[in-house]
């Protein structure tokens, strides 16, 4: 008996040993040099170009984000563009960071621990940008804040750059800089230059933190650019009350009365009938944020109702061209032949089970193929914070399922 607990103790101490120091891992990073190249356009629209280069410290997270910060929500998602060395990766809507912003999905060309690596990543077209200048009513005045991170993340200092070309036609005499904010740490007048088109180029340079905002600005003739592109605040603006405010006031009382008793009607009902396929098992939590999971891995993660998941399976194999509804009931599927490439695994298997004519078979494989999503889930998980994710993914699968009612 006493050996028996002896063997036990020794196995849990290795346990923990391995979840801790598994656990011990997060992002930990330098940012050894930022250059933002910021376009203010002839159309009134912006262009930002950013180039980061990154030191991945050892034994850290592998960077496999990276979110970059936009001026506001209305950008053209076609416009932007990222590599990593010169390789292209994607772009992807899953960013965490605070504010507007976009993150690069590294994928493949994740930065390693030790090593160091340079992501670029170029955003096209940014609209709603100009105002009016407090000033000088005929000028047209911006303002930038270039991407910056956690200071939890990142270590040492930051070799920042910030360039600002004005639009085609300006005159060097004619625009006017901003100073920056009172903690950027550099000189307060830009050198000043004409860029390798003609245009005004302001510049700011300073060695920096990668985990503090700074903001920069300057205001130019409104003349060289179209007087649709200045954003005219609206009266309510002007008071300092958004009109989403006032739109929600004056609907919260009907919509709330009207709206109140059913949804917590339908999530007793859902709650009931809801499968416990997540088995509780003792473990110890993680931290952190998983990203990554597509909006199905997202709704076995929040014990969503197996209807509902497959639901969002057929939606997702039907847009991506895999496959065709013939009938709503009995559900009949004609599927694709030969399959996309982009599918996933889960979405392989539903295919191949309707392509299966017996019945309970069908079920079988379904079955199994819903076994296998949630220990994939799981095993995604491992060493990260399920409340935590949970939280981020709430908004999102609520976006989803909108999309695909």
């Amino acid at each position: 008996m006493k050996r028996r607990l002896i063997t036990i103790a020794i196995i849990l101490i290795i346990a923990l040993g391995l979840t801790s120091s598994a656990l011990a891992q997060s992002y930990s990073f330098s940012l050894d040099k930022e250059t933002v190249q910021v376009y203010w356009n002839s159309d009134g629209t912006l262009a930002i170009d950013y180039i980061f280069v990154f030191t991945n410290q050892p034994g850290a997270h592998a960077i496999d984000f990276v979110d970059v910060g936009l001026p506001n929500s209305s950008y053209d998602s076609g416009s932007i563009s990222a590599d990593v060395n010169g390789t292209p990766v994607s772009i992807s809507s899953d960013y965490q960071g605070t504010g507007v912003g976009v993150a690069v999905d590294l994928g493949s060309q994740a930065i390693q621990p030790g090593n160091s690596g340079t992501v670029h990543v170029y955003i096209g077209r940014v609209s709603n940008v100009l105002y009016t200048d407090d000033q000088d009513k005929t000028y047209a005045s911006g303002v930038f804040s270039p991407t910056y991170f956690g200071s939890q993340y990142v270590t040492g200092s930051t070799d920042l750059t910030v360039a600002f070309h004005l639009p085609p036609g300006v005159k060097p005499d004619e625009p006017r800089y901003h100073i920056p904010s009172s903690n950027w740490p550099g000189a307060q007048d830009p050198q000043t230059a004409l860029d390798s088109n003609g245009r005004v180029l302001y510049t700011w340079q300073a060695q920096a933190n990668a985990y503090t905002q700074y903001k920069f600005g300057a205001s130019f003739p409104q003349s060289y650019i179209p007087a649709s592109a200045i954003v005219r605040p609206s009266i309510w603006q002007t008071l300092g009350i958004s009109s989403a405010t006032l739109f929600n006031c004056a609907c919260f009382g009907f919509f709330g009365f009207l709206f109140f008793g059913i949804p917590v009607l339908t999530a007793v009902g859902q709650r009931r009938r809801k499968l416990q396929y997540l088995p509780p098992k003792i473990s110890i939590e993680g931290h952190g944020i998983k990203r990554g999971l597509t909006a199905v891995e997202a709704g076995i993660l929040m014990q969503q109702p197996l209807d509902k998941v497959m639901t969002m399976i057929l939606f997702g194999v039907v847009k991506k061209n895999a496959a065709e509804v013939i009938t709503r009931e009995p559900l009949k599927l004609k599927v694709a032949s030969p399959l996309p490439e982009d599918l996933h695994p889960y979405e392989k298997q539903f295919l191949e089970a309707f392509q299966v004519d017996d019945l309970k078979k069908r079920r079988d494989d379904l079955q199994a193929m819903t076994v296998a999503l949630i220990k994939s889930v799981q095993e995604k998980m491992k060493g990260f914070s399920s409340r935590e994710t949970l939280a981020y993914y709430k908004n999102i699968m609520e976006r989803a399922w909108q999309q695909i009612e």
